[in-house]
């Protein structure tokens, strides 16, 4: 018995380690990709001087950056105790059943 609450103990914290490390490659995506976008936009900007550029390299890093936000919350803030209530509940009742 304890073993498997050992076993359970450990697939939870893979999860959040596994959860967590994947915020991170999302961030790193998102600085990395933004930084680069900035970079096209001031080397557009002197050649066409487009309101355009700004416009688009605005507003990717804006709703790419709430969805980081989003992502982080899920990640790092209170857990979201419906969906793990949910998710342990649909894994009983299929353990539960059988057929699977």
């Amino acid at each position: 018995m304890n073993d498997l609450k050992d076993s359970e103990a450990y697939e939870r914290a893979k999860k959040k380690v596994d959860a967590e490390k994947g915020f991170y490659s999302h961030l790193t995506a998102y600085v990395i990709i933004n930084i680069a976008l900035l970079l096209m936009s001031i080397d557009l900007d002197f050649i066409f001087l487009s309101w355009a550029s700004w416009k688009f390299s605005l507003t990717t890093p804006v709703l790419w950056g709430i969805g980081l936000l989003i992502h982080g919350i899920c990640v790092f803030g209170p857990s979201m105790r419906i969906f793990k209530r949910w998710e342990e509940d649909k894994i009983k009742k299929l353990m539960d059943k059988d057929d699977f």
